[in-house]
């Protein structure tokens, strides 16, 4: 499942044109992936440091961070200090890549497959479809949830196999934060990012 996860993050990870349709979007991802992986996969998958590199270096700007946290935060982004929803976004995004990024080694674009566009383009959020096959054959549904910037369409959701990695982490930790505080899983984040209070 880390495989597909990795492809997912990848997937988001080319900036796209303000005209692109959300298909364009992942479509040329993709490719530009399979191109900047090609003879590099083992070289990345044994160096964390590199990979990280590259993937911050392609995620970031084509990732729409702060909505994303704004989602998984719900109700309690509304009680956080502006400080904390900035620590949050950093962590959680470096957290999350931390957490999904040696699925790199078994990318292969000949196993992804983005099938044909459904959505409203003029709506202000919109879903791509795509099939990710696994190595045992089996294939799995991929469904990337966009909002549309100024900038252009911008990924804030994945949803594997109907699980939404939006809604399974709010989940998550409403029920910590309840039990604990914002502040215990800011910090939390931040440790398991390594994330220093300096940084």
């Amino acid at each position: 499942m880390r495989a597909v996860l990795i492809v997912c993050l990848m997937s988001l990870a080319i900036p796209a044109a303000a005209d692109d349709s959300p298909n364009d979007v992942i479509e040329s991802a993709v490719a530009e992936l399979a191109a900047a992986f090609d003879g590099r996969q083992e070289e990345l998958a044994n160096d964390v440091v590199a990979l990280k590199a590259v993937i911050d270096k392609v995620l970031l700007p084509r990732f729409d961070s702060k909505y994303a946290a704004q989602l998984v935060l719900g109700r309690h982004w509304r009680d956080a200090s502006p400080e904390q929803r900035e620590r949050f976004i950093n962590a959680f995004y470096q957290a999350m890549v931390r957490k999904y990024s040696d699925g790199v080694k078994d990318f292969d674009q000949d196993k992804v497959e983005i099938l044909a566009y459904r959505g409203d383009p003029s709506k202000p959020r919109t879903t791509v479809r795509t099939i990710v096959e696994l190595e045992n054959g089996n294939k799995v549904p991929v469904n990337y949830g966009l909002v549309k910037r100024d900038s252009g369409w911008k990924i804030f959701d994945v949803t594997i196999e109907g699980i939404s990695y939006v809604r399974n982490f709010r989940a998550e930790l409403d029920s910590e934060i309840s039990s604990t505080s914002l502040e215990q899983v800011i910090s939390r984040y931040e440790s398991e990012a390594g994330i220093t209070s300096d940084e």
